[in-house]
Order: structure tokens, then C-alpha cells, then sequence
């Protein structure tokens, strides 16, 4: 299984979302297609066909679980990810 599997996975399972990496969750995002642009700290994630936009910002090398519960919301609700035993 490979990390974009695994961080798509502990994304999606809701039990560990204070202790996802935040650079897994980038890992996600990039790989099912969003565009990032950084202002400051802020990461920007915007997708075509996907009307909210995802603003993340890391905390000590985390990502904060009000942002891991907002991208698993984003990703259940437009059916991203496509398969995850590819």
C-alpha cells in the first residue's frame, strides 16, 4: 500500500485526525488533483468542479483536525480519491 493509500485511509477512517502529518495531507490533495498556492503560512487548496476552497495552515508538523474533518467531508461529498486498492 502505498503513503498516498495509507494517508488517504487515516483520512477517511475519522479516528486519527489530531495525529495526521500534515505533509500526508498535502501528499492527498496533490494527488487527487487540487492546485495550492501559499500565502504566508497559508496553504490554499483549490480544485476544478470543487467549490470549496480548503485554507491549511500546519501546527508544529501536524495538520489541524478541524482541517483533516473539513478535507474528508470535501472528499466523501464530491467522491474524490478514486479507488483506494489500486
Amino acid at each position: 500500500m502505498s503513503q498516498y493509500q495509507k494517508s488517504l485511509l487515516s483520512i477517511l477512517s475519522g479516528t486519527q485526525d489530531s495525529n495526521i502529518p500534515f505533509a500526508d495531507l498535502q501528499l492527498v490533495l496533490d494527488r487527487m488533483g487540487f492546485q495550492c498556492r501559499i500565502k504566508g503560512d497559508h496553504f490554499i487548496y483549490t480544485m476544478d468542479g470543487v467549490e470549496e476552497i480548503v485554507n491549511l495552515q500546519p501546527r508544529g508538523g501536524k495538520a489541524k483536525p478541524y482541517q483533516v474533518k473539513q478535507i474528508r467531508q470535501i472528499v466523501l461529498n464530491h467522491q474524490l480519491g478514486g479507488a483506494i486498492h489500486e
